[in-house]
C-alpha cells in the first residue's frame, strides 16, 4: 500500500451519481480518502495524477466497460479491484474474477459488506506485499536443525530432507517470514495465495497439525509452531530457548 494505513485511497467508478456520492460519504466516515469518477477516461486521468490503493469499479460503464477496464488495470500494475454489476449473474462475477478483480458484489448492495471487503482486500494486498519482501529479502530460513531454502522448495534438517506437501511447504514459510508473530487463522489464509475457503474452513488447523507431525521432536509439546489459545498460531525459530 502506497498511502498511510489509517487513511488508504479509494477510486470509485461508477456512472450512477447517486452510487459515487453514497460510497464517497460512507467511505470517507470510515476514514478512506476517496475520489469518485463516471467513466474509464476519467479513471485514467486520475490514476495518472494521483496513487491509490484499491478501485471500486462498476461492471456497466459508459464506453470502456468495466471488464476491459480491470483487465487493462491489471495488466499494468497490481492495483487491487472490486467489481460491482446491477446484473449479478454469475458468468459477470467468473468473468470478472478470471480477468483480475480481487472480489465482486452484485448491486444492490449493503455499504457495510462493501466496506468488510474492501478492508479484506486491502489487508491481503498489505499482507502479501510484506510476504513477498520478507521472501526477497529472506529467501533462505534457519530454525533450530532446519534449513528452508524457498527457492529450492526444500527443507533440510542438518542435511537430510524433510518431505513436505506443497501446502505444507507454503504454511511453513508463511510463517517463517512472520517469526514471533502471532497469525490468526484469517491471517494465514490471506498470506497464503491461491488459498481458498469457506467461512467455517478449519484445515489450516489440519495443516499445522500434520506439519508438527514432521517438524516437531514431540508434536504434542511443539516448540516451533505454537498454539496461542484464542488468538492462533506463533512460529518461535529459537525452538526449546524461546519462552513458553
Amino acid at each position: 500500500m502506497n498511502s498511510d494505513a489509517e487513511n488508504p485511497r479509494i477510486l470509485v467508478v461508477d456512472d450512477d451519481e447517486k452510487i459515487r456520492t453514497l460510497l464517497t460519504r460512507y467511505l470517507e466516515n470510515e476514514n478512506f480518502a476517496v475520489s469518485a469518477v463516471e467513466d474509464g477516461k476519467s479513471m485514467d486521468e486520475k490514476l495518472d495524477r494521483e496513487e491509490f490503493d484499491l478501485v471500486v469499479l462498476d461492471l456497466m460503464l459508459p464506453g470502456e466497460d468495466g471488464l476491459s477496464i480491470a483487465r487493462r488495470l491489471k495488466a499494468g500494475s497490481p492495483l487491487p479491484i472490486i467489481m460491482l454489476s446491477a446484473r449479478g449473474e454469475d458468468t459477470d462475477r467468473i468473468i470478472g474474477l478470471e480477468v483480475g478483480a480481487d472480489d465482486y458484489l452484485p448491486k444492490p448492495f449493503n455499504p457495510r459488506e462493501l466496506l468488510a471487503r474492501i478492508r479484506a482486500v486491502l489487508r491481503r494486498q498489505e499482507t502479501t506485499e510484506a510476504t513477498e519482501k520478507a521472501a526477497d529479502a529472506n529467501p533462505v530460513f534457519r530454525f533450530g536443525d532446519y534449513t528452508m531454502d524457498s527457492a529450492a522448495q526444500r527443507l533440510l534438517r542438518d542435511d537430510r530432507e524433510v518431505e513436505l506437501t506443497s501446502g505444507e511447504f507454503t504454511l511453513l514459510e508463511t510463517l517463517a517470514s512472520h517469526p514471533n508473530r502471532v497469525l490468526s487463522r484469517d491471517q494465514l489464509v490471506d498470506l497464503i495465495k491461491g488459498y481458498d475457503r469457506s467461512p467455517f474452513d478449519r484445515s489450516i488447523d489440519v495443516r499445522v497439525t500434520r506439519l508438527r507431525r514432521k517438524i516437531e521432536d514431540d508434536p504434542s509439546h511443539p516448540v516451533y509452531i505454537r498454539t496461542v489459545w484464542g488468538k492462533g498460531y506463533l512460529f518461535t525459530p529459537e525452538g526449546d530457548q524461546a519462552a513458553p
